[in-house]
Formats: structure tokens, sequence, C-alpha cells
């Protein structure tokens, strides 16, 4: 699963082979959250709210950018939170 993007500690992964809703992983020390890529709710997980906030702060900048990634199965390294 490669690393899309890393800030203040969260990663930002996305499972290229996966169906379902578009959506990616974000791993925060021992937490974890699936966030789905159209509405940047979290699906599923156990964030902590602060982290929860800048996750959705920084998959609006790049929502359309993961979305891409997800449609196209095309890898691309985008920027952390600034």
């Amino acid at each position: 699963m490669p690393v899309i993007a890393r800030f203040y500690g969260i990663t930002i992964k996305m499972y290229f082979r996966e169906h379902g809703v578009p959506h990616f992983h974000a791993l925060y020390g021992e937490y974890n959250g699936v966030f789905n890529i159209e509405t940047l709710e979290m699906m599923e997980g156990d964030l902590p709210r602060r982290a929860q906030k800048m996750i959705r702060e920084w998959a609006q900048l790049y929502q359309n950018d993961l979305l891409s990634m997800w449609n196209t199965q095309d890898f691309n390294k985008l920027p952390g939170l600034r």
C-alpha cells in the first residue's frame, strides 16, 4: 500500500486493488481510519477528533487528486498539510 502523504505524524495510504466507495486510509500512531474521498467522512476507525480534522482539511485540498488516483490507480505522492 503506497504512502500518498505524511504530515504531523499522520500517514495517508491508498490500496489500489480495493473495491467499494473511493477511500483512503489514515494512520496516526496506534489509531487508524478510513475516509470516503467523495464526502471526506470517516467511514470506520478510531482516530482522535483533532487528527480527523487535519485529515479532512488536507483531503479537501487534494480531493480531486485523490479521486483521480482512485479511478486511474496511478500513484502520485501528494504534499502534506502546511
